[in-house]
């Protein structure tokens, strides 16, 4: 099966290996190398380093590409906000540490009073974007920034490729899984001597397969891949409707189980951030979202129907204690004439990068990696 990972019966992950990083018995255990001095060497004496460039620009090209066919505008974004996507994690309440809420990193601007935080999702400002006339869908590709340690599938600073329509989830989820396919295409077609360095002939045929399928990958509800695991495992943790005990192994082991990339929707819609509608007539409360699983790897992608109505909007708001000062602008767009709900999603650059190429961490697959214990090269 295609991606870098098995999950072991101990509850540990072990790294399979490829064409040019030996199997390691648990990723858990390693930690980024210094020697970030040492970068422009590696970078000269490493052809690695050329072939991910190559192939980061047949991504990029790829994504334009797509997006330009679909008359989605590119839309140049800030890097700082005072409106973060998770406002859980600094407003109110403490984060909790098994939801998706995230950290953001604050910094000083110039002497405001209020902290500046690097932004850890473009999507409120796509949200914002998709206000002006005739615009109907965007998307940007920028950095996010996450107050996280770093480990073997997380770096602290990353790419997102996250777009925004005035769809469906259903539509929102057929077009996150589409740029998939057609980024896997097009890599197998401009660079497969590129992929081919890391990758065997059998993978590169599952990679084609998947591609060709993508459409048709399962798409299970969060309760349904709980049950599955519950099934394997026989684990009682699983029987509890919640994320505390979904973690990379569950994302991994889910993917084994069902020998492809998965498709999991409908988490509980308090463990998710505030901006994702809830699914009417569902109890246990549920989102109307979707993570994307790579095989064999972990989510790359995460998607969502966004909050539908002023009221809708106002509970979350109250919830999540936003600060109405600084979510002004986003609280104001559900009650301007006409306003269309929107779905959209964020595709980890970088993520599906290490999945795609199969690499033992994500830093492995990073030319100028950002992790919480340095700041080099």
């Amino acid at each position: 099966m295609l991606g870098p990972y098995t999950a072991k019966e101990d509850g540990k992950i072990a790294y399979k290996g490829n064409k040019v990083f030996a199997p390691i018995d648990d990723i858990s255990a390693a930690e980024f190398g210094k020697g970030g001095n040492e970068r422009a060497k590696h970078l000269k004496e490493d052809q690695m380093w050329s072939r991910i460039s190559r192939i980061n620009h047949s991504i990029f090209q790829s994504t334009a590409d797509f997006f330009a066919k679909k008359k989605a505008l590119f839309t140049a974004l800030p890097l700082t906000t005072r409106m973060i996507s998770s406002p859980g994690a600094f407003y109110g309440r403490e984060a909790i540490s098994y939801t998706t809420d995230t950290c953001p990193i604050t910094l000083n601007w110039f002497d405001l009073p209020d902290k500046a935080f690097l932004s850890e999702s473009s999507q409120i400002y796509l949200e914002l974007a998709l206000m002006q006339e005739r615009t109907n869908q965007v998307f940007s590709i920028y950095n996010s920034f996450r107050k996280e340690k770093a480990d073997a599938t997380h770096l602290s600073e990353f790419h997102h490729i996250e777009y925004e329509g005035k769809v469906s989830q259903v539509e929102n989820e057929d077009t996150s899984l589409d740029l998939i396919g057609k980024i896997i295409k097009d890599l197998l077609k401009k660079n497969k001597e590129d992929l081919a360095y890391f990758l065997d002939e059998t993978k590169l045929r599952e990679l084609r397969r998947l591609a060709d399928r993508i459409r048709d990958i399962p798409r299970i509800t969060f309760r349904e891949a709980l049950d599955v695991l519950y099934k394997h495992t026989k684990n009682p943790n699983y029987k509890d409707f919640t994320a505390k005990h979904f973690g990379a192994w569950e994302e991994v082991k889910l993917t084994e189980i069902f020998g492809t990339m998965l498709l999991i929707k409908e988490y509980p819609l308090l463990e998710v951030p505030f901006y994702h509608a809830r699914v009417d007539g569902k109890e246990p409360k549920v989102a109307n979202n979707a993570d994307i699983i790579w095989p064999g790897y972990r989510e790359i992608l995460g998607s969502g129907h966004r909050v539908r109505s002023t009221a809708e909007l106002e509970e979350k708001a109250r919830i999540f204690q936003l600060p109405r000062d600084d979510y002004g602008p986003y609280l104001q767009t559900r009650a301007l004439p006409g306003y269309t709900p929107t779905s959209g999603f964020g595709l980890g650059w970088e993520r599906i990068l290490h999945g795609i190429l199969e690499m033992p961490f994500i830093w492995s697959a990073a030319h100028f990696p950002r992790v919480h214990s340095t700041l080099k090269p």
